[in-house]
């Protein structure tokens, strides 16, 4: 078995135009997943295939079902645990004070939309957003609180590269490295 996990943009389960936990889990299982879980709220899944060739088809017919069923748009990001598990063991934020900054976060795009032509750093306008490490399909940022408003790293990468992507606070990874390898 191969497990896997897609970062949908945009989606909060039970939103207009996202699933519920149950459409969004049914969905996977329709398309041919062995297992699905949502993690959180936020358009994270968990799923098994019986090879790796087979979460592109199980993902796009996941897809193509809420689509239809909810008239979710927004694209997905698919990663495999074993990956993820490679990513942690970068320890992207090891040299940061959780207390000087907002949220440490990993975005993640596809790896053809060109992060690693990116220099480095990284910086908003406003300073509220710092990018510290790029892989070829993920950037490591923190958000900072300017204000009343933390940054939003998101926003930022999608303005500065004109691609979708999609965010997640790098606790949330951990936390699903944690519970799911």
């Amino acid at each position: 078995m191969n497990k896997h996990i897609a970062f949908f943009r945009n989606l909060n389960l039970g939103r207009p135009n996202c699933p519920t936990k149950v459409q969004f889990e049914e969905a996977f299982l329709a398309a041919g997943a062995v297992s699905a879980s949502s993690f959180l709220t936020n358009g994270t899944m968990v799923f098994t295939t019986g090879s790796g060739r087979q979460a592109q088809k199980v993902f796009n017919g996941a897809c193509e079902i809420l689509h239809r069923t909810c008239g979710l748009k927004e694209p997905g990001f698919i990663r495999t645990m074993d990956y993820l598990t490679q990513l942690m063991a970068l320890d992207p934020f090891v040299e940061i004070e959780s207390n000087s900054v907002h949220a440490c976060c990993a975005s993640f795009l596809h790896a053809t939309d060109g992060l690693s032509v990116a220099q480095l750093p990284l910086e908003s306008k406003r300073s509220d957003v710092k990018v510290l490490q790029l892989t070829d399909s993920e950037a490591f940022s923190v958000s900072i609180k300017v204000g009343n408003t933390p940054g939003s790293p998101n926003a930022f990468l999608e303005k500065r590269l004109g691609v979708p992507v999609t965010t997640r606070s790098w606790k949330t990874i951990v936390r699903l490295v944690q519970k799911h390898a």
